[in-house]
């Protein structure tokens, strides 16, 4: 269709969004009533069945990452079309979508771009369909495009227990990796070998654990989402030409590096992806989204979902992970 689909008398009038009225704590987030937006051309109005919440948001609520407040963070989440823009074609009111690519999902209703959205099957579930599309599309780029991962390759990763973390060792497991995590808690390290990983760490003297599980050679490529805390020790994990990748910083950001220390180690390879870069084009999109919701239908991938908070409650949400008390992904629910 060519034409919008919508009739303003079908689409909402007013919509409730959490909010960061200004950078600080999570102290700073308020839920209001708005005016409900309207889509565009190119857009989509969805009616928000649950919205996903990462660590991204917190570095936009502080402030680490600046933004122009009042804010609504998220740019994950699934649910209901309800509105559709003009020119576009490959959407209905109706229809359940899912995104990581939207912008104001702690919300009632959000606009997310039709190109940047997509199909939901009918046998995944609203809470899955919100829960896995972030993580999810992490999990595979890491793997396939920033560094591929061959079969009998040794791998490290962090926060084992996490949402990325679970999917990581679900992919790398079915992709016949050697798996080493690390976890903060026995309790955590239990989700993380129920997931499949080979060999759960502390993360106290991991980078010398990591050493003696592989003969003191060291791993081919280390997936850190940490940050600070892990930085050096995920260094000292990698083998010669050892590739470190660096697509978080839940402990914080690292400090100005020195690339020459690369080199004293051995020539390594360090990069810092995110999704957008990954998510370039309708055909790596579709890839992507097509083995997650294939793995996720077929049983091969379990998503962990570790917590489920109403829209009010996003700052309870935001302490929990920044407090690292949660394993598995959390969730908004308007």
């Amino acid at each position: 269709m060519s034409e919008s689909t919508m009739f303003e008398e079908d689409l909402p009038d007013a919509a409730k969004v959490t909010r960061a009225r200004e950078a600080g704590g999570s102290d700073v987030l308020e839920t209001v009533e708005v005016e409900a937006p309207t889509p565009g051309p190119g857009q989509l109005l969805v009616k928000t069945a649950a919205a996903g919440v990462n660590f991204i948001e917190t570095y936009q609520r502080s402030g680490v990452y600046p933004v122009e407040y009042p804010f609504v963070p998220g740019a994950e989440g699934a649910g209901e079309v309800v509105g559709v823009g003009e020119n576009v074609e490959t959407f209905s009111s109706g229809q359940r979508i899912a995104t990581a690519e939207a912008s104001g999902t702690y919300a009632t209703h959000f606009l997310v771009d039709a190109a940047k959205a997509v199909l939901v099957p009918q046998d995944v579930s609203d809470e899955q369909a919100a829960a896995l599309p972030l993580q999810g599309v992490t999990a595979h780029y890491l793997i396939n495009s920033t560094y591929r991962v061959s079969p009998g390759e040794t791998v490290l990763t962090h926060a084992g227990a996490g949402g990325v973390g679970q999917i990581l060792t679900q992919l790398l497991k079915a992709r016949g990796a050697r798996v080493i995590t690390t976890t903060s808690t026995p309790e955590k390290a239990k989700i993380a070998e129920a997931a499949g990983a080979d060999y759960v760490l502390e993360y106290q003297g991991f980078a010398e654990k990591v050493r003696q599980i592989t003969n003191g050679e060291g791993v081919s490529v280390v997936y850190d989402g940490v940050g600070k805390d892990t930085f050096v020790g995920s260094l000292d994990s990698l083998a010669v030409r050892g590739t470190m990748v660096l697509f978080g910083g839940a402990s914080g950001q690292v400090p100005p590096y020195d690339l020459q220390d690369l080199n004293k180690r051995g020539g390594l390879y360090i990069t810092r992806p995110s999704v957008p870069w990954y998510l370039r084009n309708a055909e790596e999109r579709t890839w992507r989204f097509t083995e997650l919701f294939g793995a996720l239908t077929s049983g091969d991938l379990k998503l962990d979902i570790g917590g489920t908070y109403r829209l009010e409650e996003a700052g309870r949400a935001h302490d929990d992970l920044e407090g690292r008390r949660t394993t598995g992904k959390l969730l908004l629910v308007p």
